[in-house]
């Protein structure tokens, strides 16, 4: 996060964001309620008056990773004992006082739920662990955004929770039950946030297209409705969302990416096995067929679409047959690109207790799925050149007069364009695929 222009004199916040998009998003907010209380955000951790490790908790040693990195601040602790240090996030949320018991130099923990009492916790005013789901909305305490210039892009989060309960996840315990903003606040945010300059907003959620609530005609909106009241927006061109679940990608949310110019033609949809019998062990509550022709009907409403995916392997149960399975799935789907992941055992999941799956078989079969999903994903960056897609500019490339922005199919794309800016969305000619990118030309 850059620092604020502000005096010297303030205090000054150093946040370290783990994880997701939603850890981003709040940490954001973390920053701008501290804000109010005087701080300012710096890179530069030595010169902190405060330190906030706001943490993630889905893979494996993820609290490994937060003790590793309170161990590095022990010497700063200690030359400085008025330096506040506070653990925020799921990690904060699932060990709570052990944080404190095994890190004492840990001045408070904050749950994902609670963070805007992080000035009350700072004054006193308020319990130094804070880990319990509240009541009260947290949106409703934050400070109004201020009035600063934003990036091009943003993240905004319009549901957080998860009633799912998938056997390998922990998102219901740390996140906790599936909550739904209300549609004027988001339509208030995404306002403010294209008034300060941003052209693109992502809408998170831990199971985002599960979004419910009362829209603005009292009628009961489902979260394609709300997607096309964001795009009413003027001034915000383009839109996306992470993470769906597909037992909620209902028929106005598929119509949307069909009616919707501004709704961007990529979609997140994890699937996480092929294996009719693995998905009923992680409580998936679908089918392999069931994800396939929900694919077909999304793809017939938007046949450009570039779908991605998450797949776990090693699931405890796993059989050579169930990866076939799997496999199977990927060359059916042919994805843009994918995520894959050797099973991560979460203490206090339904599967935390199941037999593991031998580690060097869970790790060859995550060599052969990933290497299946890496040819896809090189086929479908060289399927790009030679067409024309709109680029959307984030920032200065490395070499003189370039720029980088992302594609409308979320593709990092370098163009040599020396008047462009931040900001600028301009129509680019992809004529090199490289590994994780791509290069075009400007079109005048």
């Amino acid at each position: 996060m850059t620092q604020d222009a502000s005096t010297s004199a303030a205090k000054k916040l150093f946040i370290k964001t783990y994880g997701c998009q939603m850890n981003v998003y709040d940490s954001q907010r973390m920053a701008e309620a501290m804000g109010a209380e005087g701080y300012v955000l710096t890179e530069d951790q030595a010169e902190a008056d405060m330190v906030l490790l706001n943490t993630c908790h889905i893979r494996e040693k993820a609290a490994e990773k937060l003790y590793s990195d309170l161990g590095r601040l022990k010497p700063l602790k200690a030359a400085r004992p008025d330096l506040k240090i506070g653990v925020a996030g799921c990690v904060a949320q699932a060990e709570g006082e052990e944080i404190v018991r095994r890190m004492p130099l840990v001045d408070l923990v904050v749950g994902p739920q609670t963070y805007h009492r992080l000035p009350a916790m700072l004054r006193g005013e308020a319990p130094a662990i804070l880990t319990d789901f509240p009541a009260e909305d947290k949106f409703d305490h934050l400070p109004e955004r201020r009035a600063t210039r934003r990036a091009p892009a943003a993240f905004l989060t319009v549901q957080e929770g998860c009633d799912k309960f998938c056997a390998f996840c922990v998102v219901p315990y740390t996140r906790g039950a599936e909550v739904s903003r209300p549609v004027d606040r988001i339509l208030r945010e995404a306002r403010d946030l294209v008034a300060r300059g941003v052209r693109e907003i992502t809408l998170l959620g831990q199971n985002v297209n599960g979004w419910h609530g009362s829209g603005e005609d009292g009628r009961e909106w489902g979260f394609g409705r709300l997607i096309r009241a964001i795009a009413e927006t003027p001034g915000l061109d383009r839109i996306r969302y992470t993470t769906s679940h597909p037992n909620d990608m209902a028929a106005d949310l598929i119509e949307a990416h069909r009616d919707i110019p501004a709704l961007m033609p990529y979609l997140h949809l994890p699937v996480q096995s092929g294996s009719d019998r693995i998905l009923k062990a992680m409580n998936r509550k679908h089918t392999a067929d069931q994800y396939l022709r929900l694919i077909d009907r999304i793809r017939d409403a938007r046949p450009d679409i570039m779908l991605t995916s998450d797949f776990i392997v090693g699931f405890p149960g796993e059989t050579d047959e169930d990866h076939a399975a799997t496999l199977r799935l990927v060359e059916t789907v042919g994805f843009g690109t994918a995520f894959s992941f050797k099973y991560s055992p979460r203490p206090g999941t339904p599967a935390f207790e199941r037999p593991e799956v031998e580690g060097a078989v869970a790790d060859r079969r995550l060599q052969e799925l990933q290497a299946l999903l890496n040819r896809q994903q090189k086929a479908a960056q060289e399927g790009m050149v030679g067409r024309t897609v709109g680029v959307l500019f984030e920032k200065a490339g490395r070499l003189p007069g370039q720029m980088v922005g992302k594609s409308d199919y979320l593709h990092s794309v370098f163009v040599d364009a020396p008047e462009a800016v931040p900001g600028d969305l301009a129509q680019v000619r992809i004529v090199e695929s490289a590994a994780n990118s791509l290069r075009g030309e400007l079109l005048v």
